[in-house]
Order: C-alpha cells, then sequence, then structure tokens
C-alpha cells in the first residue's frame, strides 16, 4: 500500500490532469444526457431535431475554426512560461474571428442547399447566434487544451462541469418561462451556457492573478512565428479526426442505417475504452513538451497505466457485453455483441498509436506524423470497407481492427525506441563542430571540457554552452587575471592589463600572429 501511495505522490500531476480529461467526457455526456430528455419533454421532435443538427453542425464547424492552436498551445506554453497569457490570449481572439466568419457563411449558404437549415437564416439574430455558437465552441476548445498545457486539468474540469449544468438550467428556464420554444431555443442555450463558463473561467483568472494589463492583449509577432507549426498541428488534427468521422458514414453506405444503429453504439462503448490512453498522452505531451529528459520515465508509466486500463476494461466487456449493450434494449445485445467484442481490441493498438503521436507532437514532428497518419487513416477505411463488402457488420469491425493492427506494426519501433531501448530516439546527433576538438588552453573560458560527453543512456543529451567558433582564452572578456602565464613574448607586465578589455590583439605579435603558432603553456 505504501508502494502505492508513493507511486501515486509521485505521479500525482499526471494522473490529476488525465483524470480531468475523462471526467470532462462523463460529466459532459452524463449532463447530455439528461439535458436532450429535458429538450424532448419541452420541444417537438422537428425542433429536437433540428438543434441536434445545428449543435452537430457547431462542433464540426468549430473544430474546423481551432486551425490546431490548441494542440500548439499544449506545445508552447511549457516552452514559452512568461508569454503564456499573450499566448492563449492570441489564439482564442484568432479561433473567435475565425468561427464567427464560417458561422456567418454556413447560415447564409446551407439553407439555400437544404431547407432544413432555413431557421438560421430566418433573421439577422439567429444568424448571430448560430455564428456565435461556433466562435464560442471554438474558443473553449482552445482554452480547454491550453489550460491542460497549464497542467491546470482542475479548472478545465470547472469549465466543462459549469457548461453542462449552466445549459440544462438555460433550457430548463427556457422551457418555463417562455410561451413558445424552439430548434434555435435549444441552440441559444447550448450557446449561452458556454459563455457564461468562459466568464467564470476569466473572473477565476482575474482573482488569482489581478489585472495584468498589456499581458492579455494579443501579440501578432508570436502569431506569425508559430503560424506554420499551428497548420500542421491543424492538418494532424484533420487527419486523425476523418476516418473515425466517416465510420458510421462507411457502415449506412455499405450496409444500413439500421446496422449502422448497432455499430453506433458499440462505437460509443469502445471510444470510452479508448479515452483513458489518449488522455494520458496529452498530459504526456504537455509535461514533456518542454522537458524530455523525464519522457522516458514518463511514457513508461502511461503505457503501463493504459495497458493495465485496455486489459480491465477489455475483460469486462468481452464477458459482460450483452450486459452492456442490454441496456440500450435486447436487439442491440443479440446483434452487436460480437461487433463490441472486436471493436474493443483495438485498445491495444491504439496505446502504440496514441503514444506515437504524442512523441511527434514533443519532438516537433509533426509533418512527419501527419504523413504516416493520412496513409494510416486510409487504410482504415479500405480495410473496413473490405470487410464490411465480405461478411457485413462483423467483417468492417474486423476489417478495421486489422487496419489499425498494421499501423501499430509501423509505429512499434519509434515507441519502443522511446521507451525501452538502451539508445533512445531522442538523443541527438552531435554537431559538426564537435568532430576536431582544440587544446583545452584554447577552448572558450565557459566549456569544462574539449570533447563533450556523449549519452549512451537514452536521456537528452545536455548542449554545450557555446558552439560558436571558439577564441583563445586571453581574447576573451574576462572580469578577472588571466590563469594563462604571460609569453616571453609579452613586453608589459600582464598586470597592466585593463580589467575590462574588449576583444584585444595579443600584444607581442599583433594582428600578424597565427594561431597555430601558439604552444601550449
Amino acid at each position: 500500500m505504501r508502494i502505492l501511495l508513493r507511486w501515486v505522490k509521485a505521479n500525482g500531476v499526471m494522473l490529476i490532469n488525465s483524470a480531468s480529461l475523462v471526467g470532462t467526457t462523463a460529466v459532459t455526456s452524463g449532463v447530455g444526457f439528461v439535458y436532450w430528455w429535458v429538450a424532448t419533454r419541452q420541444c417537438a421532435p422537428e425542433a429536437v431535431g433540428f438543434a441536434s443538427a445545428a449543435v452537430s453542425t457547431m462542433m464540426l464547424l468549430s473544430s474546423m475554426a481551432m486551425l490546431g492552436l490548441g494542440t500548439l498551445l499544449i506545445t508552447e506554453l511549457p516552452r514559452q512560461p512568461t508569454q503564456a497569457v499573450s499566448l492563449i490570449s492570441t489564439g482564442l481572439v484568432v479561433v473567435a474571428g475565425v468561427g464567427l466568419v464560417i458561422g456567418i457563411a454556413f447560415a447564409g449558404i446551407a439553407p439555400s442547399v437544404s431547407a432544413q437549415f432555413a431557421p438560421l437564416r430566418a433573421s439577422l439574430l439567429n444568424v448571430l447566434i448560430f455564428a456565435a455558437g461556433i466562435s464560442l465552441a471554438a474558443v473553449t476548445a482552445v482554452l480547454d487544451q491550453a489550460l491542460i498545457g497549464l497542467l491546470q486539468g482542475n479548472l478545465q474540469f470547472g469549465r466543462n462541469a459549469f457548461f453542462s449544468v449552466a445549459k440544462l438550467a438555460l433550457l430548463f428556464a427556457a422551457g418555463l418561462y417562455l410561451s413558445q420554444t424552439n430548434g434555435m431555443t435549444i441552440y441559444t442555450s447550448w450557446t449561452l451556457g458556454m459563455a457564461l463558463s468562459l466568464l467564470v473561467v476569466f473572473a477565476h483568472a482575474l482573482f488569482k492573478k489581478g489585472w495584468q494589463g498589456k499581458a492579455y492583449l494579443p501579440q501578432w509577432k508570436l502569431l506569425r512565428k508559430l503560424g506554420a507549426a499551428a497548420l500542421q498541428h491543424h492538418f494532424l488534427n484533420l487527419v486523425l479526426q476523418v476516418p473515425t468521422q466517416l465510420l458510421p458514414v462507411l457502415v449506412i453506405i455499405l450496409l444500413s442505417a439500421k446496422v449502422n444503429a448497432w455499430f453506433y453504439i458499440s462505437w460509443m462503448i469502445a471510444q470510452f475504452v479508448f479515452l483513458v490512453p489518449n488522455s494520458l498522452t496529452i498530459v504526456l505531451h504537455a509535461m514533456n513538451s518542454a522537458d524530455q529528459a523525464s519522457l522516458r520515465q514518463r511514457a513508461r508509466m502511461t503505457v503501463g497505466v493504459s495497458l493495465l486500463f485496455s486489459l480491465l476494461a477489455d475483460a469486462v466487456l468481452l464477458l459482460g457485453t450483452k450486459q452492456v449493450l442490454g441496456v440500450f434494449g435486447k436487439v442491440y445485445a443479440d446483434q452487436a455483441a460480437w461487433c463490441l467484442r472486436i471493436l474493443v481490441l483495438a485498445a491495444f493498438t491504439g496505446i502504440i498509436k496514441t503514444h506515437y503521436i504524442s512523441f511527434c507532437r514533443i519532438r516537433d514532428r509533426v509533418g512527419q506524423a501527419m504523413f504516416g497518419m493520412l496513409l494510416g487513416g486510409a487504410l482504415e477505411l479500405v480495410g473496413a470497407a473490405l470487410g464490411g463488402y465480405m461478411d457485413g457488420l462483423i467483417g468492417l469491425s474486423l476489417g478495421w481492427v486489422i487496419a489499425t493492427a498494421v499501423e501499430g506494426l509501423f509505429m512499434f519501433p519509434v515507441v519502443y525506441r522511446v521507451i525501452w531501448s538502451a539508445k533512445g530516439l531522442l538523443e541527438e546527433p552531435l554537431p559538426e563542430q564537435y568532430g576536431e576538438t582544440e587544446p583545452i588552453w584554447l577552448l572558450d573560458t565557459v566549456m569544462l571540457a574539449a570533447i563533450p560527453p556523449r549519452h549512451t543512456t537514452g536521456r537528452v543529451p545536455v548542449p554545450l554552452a557555446s558552439t560558436r567558433p571558439l577564441k583563445p582564452v586571453w581574447l576573451v572578456e574576462t572580469t578577472a587575471q588571466p590563469t594563462i602565464p604571460p609569453s616571453p613574448l609579452i613586453q608589459e607586465s600582464i598586470t597592466h592589463l585593463p580589467i575590462e578589455r574588449k576583444m584585444t590583439e595579443p600584444l607581442w605579435k599583433g594582428k600578424a600572429i597565427r594561431r597555430t603558432q601558439l604552444r601550449p603553456p
């Protein structure tokens, strides 16, 4: 028991922040179920259908408006703690503006494509409310990731919990005090809930830190500096999201809407199993983007916890599949049991995949990860399509799991080198200047050795203090008397030299002296 308590205490920061992500999903899902139950009691089915489509569209468009700034903040906030407030404010302003533009454009175009979206353009107020919802959804998503980057998971959890309760209270109040409710009423309660949760976070920040004046203003030079990296993160996020979002569409195309209902319930349950490894690696990314020396130790911990949780969850779902699915109805227990049993097996390959992505983000190798995930996503869709064509729902599930296993085989060597190999992936090659070393008396005074130590333990090599062209020690600005005895060629006593000599030439030969003529004292 003492060993367990010491282990929990040593890894408390990671466990708390990971638990906040899992807890956020649990709370928002649980309260969300009650929210939609209240909506069905207060509004007509047509209004509920429109609101659910509008909210789904909001989530999709807001993910596009984020531009990768959320994951970029997770990487950069630990590296630039003095610029944290400016980085966050700049990111929030950018995504808020982009989300507003996307929302107004969609509200203007969508009704022309489908009459079902006509309420969006019914009035200017509806257009603004819809656009504000997309803007706020993007802002809150980026803010949540920034809070994880700051290792403030408890604040992230509190914001989401407040949002869930606030939107439910607003919807309930609308049903009591409004004579007529429609789909935009439901959507407005969701939007106002996000706005109130943001106000709570900002009030908390002001109470804790006080007003920091210009620090809250965006700094556009930071955006120009990090814009390319943000777009790389954005494209990687899209590549990761698209295959999982297209799987239900693929089921409808290949099989039927009824079969998709069975698949979707199994898919949602499996996603909850995948959530824990994903949450752990997000926090791993936040903790090690600026501290790569401890990555090996922490990664071993996250792999171990992920593997243990996946084994327990898979055991429960493999043995109690029909009992879990029976909550949704007997037909789901009969038709989707083997689909769920197969899908949850991907939890083990998912551990490799999530750690691979986290390592690439930490090492700023997002382009490499993006290329690999693009091929892997295509493989997943092709495997699922072939399996569905050959053997229906079970074949589709099996084909997708086999595709993820193939992905895992290609990613495993990278994960292995980081976690277990004696010569880790994180060991950097030495600079070219270190190929030929100079005599120690010709080295810069801030360097203690002519030959830098090579690490074989897998830790990150600590760069030497200077890699610029080196100068003789007597040519370096100094505030102390040189320790090298004067050469016989010196015409004046070295004690007569000024205390603050600025890069002077040797006195005995002037500029004609060649370094190669010097001899060690």
